[in-house]
């Protein structure tokens, strides 16, 4: 099976990540960013730009935005932390994403803030296919907005933050020097490889 485009479980088995050959962890970096960007990043693009020359109030597709990045930061903080799975553990993975990410945590704070946007944003669209709050999807502004008992969450900054974070992490795993980083992408995606083994 392909874990990644063009890239099956076999070929991820072949690398030589335990020997410590460079060329073998900047391939696997290589695959992990085909897998997320081909699933999740791509898919997203296409639908900010075929919305791109419309007037903010014309643009439709902000669920299904927000429900891919939500998956997104669910898994890349899986990678980061080399779990093998997030069942029973996905709330406290979400709201790991949110306090670490440089990009998301100047918008959450505290703790309730995060939670607040786990249930109403997360588990909302997730789950409800619907915010569970009285929140406004929108496409400009800043990330997320509180005022007058009012929020907003802007789904395009949502995607160019998460894409910056999947970036930083990529970046981080190509350096030699992260290598307790590497060893938690590479147990996370041993899990991987194995289940999608056959």
């Amino acid at each position: 099976m392909e874990i990644a485009p063009k890239f099956t479980s076999i070929d991820w088995f072949s690398l030589k990540l335990d020997e410590g050959k460079e060329a073998h962890w900047q391939k696997a970096v290589d695959v992990l960013k085909d897998r997320l960007y081909s699933r999740y990043i791509e898919p997203v693009d296409i639908l900010l730009s075929a919305e791109e020359a419309l007037q903010p109030q014309n643009r439709k597709f902000g669920f299904t935005i927000l429900a891919i990045d939500l998956l997104l930061m669910e898994t890349l903080q899986a990678f980061k932390e080399g779990l093998p799975t997030t069942k029973g553990r996905s709330k406290g993975v979400f709201l790991r994403f949110l306090e670490q990410s440089p990009h998301f945590s100047p918008h959450f704070s505290n703790e309730a803030e995060r939670e607040d946007f786990y249930h109403a944003f997360r588990c909302g669209i997730l789950h409800q296919a619907e915010i569970q709050s009285s929140a406004l999807v929108w496409s400009i502004g800043d990330l997320y907005e509180r005022a007058d008992g009012i929020e907003i969450i802007n789904r395009n900054a949502v995607h160019r933050s998460l894409k910056a974070d999947l970036d930083d992490y990529l970046r981080y795993l190509r350096d030699p020097k992260s290598s307790e980083g590497r060893m938690k992408f590479k147990e996370k995606m041993n899990a991987i490889a194995s289940r999608e083994k056959y």
